[in-house]
């Protein structure tokens, strides 16, 4: 895998002839990276992670993945691949060790390794105790750990996660990602992720890319991203709509940007605690009454904002009509995969 675990090269989606979901996409993930691909509910995410896991077929590009062509040999793929989705894959109606069982021989797991594996799976997930139990028994925390066991049974070189957190508490997302850093540690594995949780992409990912309308915005570490906004951010608060406020705003010293939203103005600012009472003093002196004015510091929320227009958060409801099939389809493989 010298030239990547994961290599995409103009890769598009164009659904009903004129719907272009994924529009000429490129980016490479290096072997036992943690790779971070974000992006709002329609801007191509779940179409790319369906692509590299040989779902779908692409309309253009090509999808390397482990060094197999994921086009030309998707069986071979969902092989070597391992998935853990939002949606719960674990068979509710059978143990632990069962579910376990069942993986390791859809993946074609040599049989003289299966026992030997299950047990090792079992002790690093925690779930030891519960490994006779009825997966339905099991919390929300165990379960996710079980399906992660499940995913990757068969020792593969790359992981897929398609937000595999949804809906944990924060306990259970944080004991989730500490087994997943102990599997690269260990194995080298190399994790290609999908979250909801700004924080855990942080912490947890090398490189991070941000899809929007189809289109890679931006590429980088964290800490490269969050350089790339130029300074703190400000938000002024006036207490009344007044159209003239944001060149009074524009003429203090030290803000290199100001955007209108939604009733506030957002500022770039190298040094923003010393421009914060700058900016009370020009609008008392223009007689323009604030509500507030607030400091951040550079985050991937103000990443996200600055290169998409939109603050994550508010992209955390439903999926697309797009979303809710494509993974359907992805359950649906994860639950019948190797049977071909």
């Amino acid at each position: 895998m010298a030239e990547g675990a994961i290599r995409v090269d103009g890769l598009s989606k164009v659904y009903h002839g004129s719907v272009r979901a994924v529009d000429h996409i490129s980016f490479e993930v290096r072997p036992g990276e943690a790779f971070g691909f974000l992006g709002p509910n329609g801007a191509g995410k779940t179409t790319t992670v369906a692509i590299l896991t040989a779902l779908l077929a692409p309309t253009a590009g090509t999808a390397i993945v482990d060094g197999i062509d994921v086009f030309s040999h998707p069986a071979e793929i969902k092989r070597r691949i391992g998935l853990v989705f939002q949606e719960s894959t674990a068979d509710a109606d059978l143990t632990g060790r069962e579910n376990l069982e069942l993986a390791a021989a859809l993946f074609n797991v040599p049989r003289r390794e299966v026992a030997a594996r299950i047990e090792a799976l079992l002790d690093r997930m925690q779930i030891g105790d519960a490994a006779d139990r009825l997966a339905k028994t099991y919390s929300g925390g165990m379960r996710r750990r079980l399906e992660l066991a499940v995913g990757i049974i068969h020792s593969p070189r790359v992981l897929f996660l398609d937000e595999p957190t949804l809906g944990l508490d924060p306990q259970g997302r944080a004991g989730f990602w500490r087994y997943v850093q102990e599997l690269r540690r260990d194995h080298g594995m190399t994790v290609f992720v999908t979250t909801h949780y700004l924080d855990e992409a942080d912490g947890l990912c090398d490189r991070i890319a941000i899809i929007d309308r189809g289109h890679i915005v931006a590429t980088g570490t964290p800490s490269e991203l969050k350089d790339r906004l130029g300074g703190d951010i400000l938000t002024v608060r006036p207490l009344a709509p007044n159209a003239g406020i944001e060149p009074i705003l524009r003429a203090v010293p030290g803000v290199l940007s100001v955007t209108a939203q939604e009733g506030s103005f957002r500022i770039k600012a190298p040094r923003g605690e010393e421009l914060v009472p700058k900016l009370v003093e020009a609008c008392a002196g223009a007689g323009i009454p604030l509500a507030g004015v607030s400091l951040k510091r550079p985050s991937l929320d103000e990443v996200f904002l600055e290169f998409t227009g939109r603050e994550y958060r508010e992209e955390e409801g439903g999926m697309t009509p797009t979303d809710r099939a494509v993974r359907l389809g992805q359950v649906a493989q994860a639950m019948g995969r190797g049977r071909r």
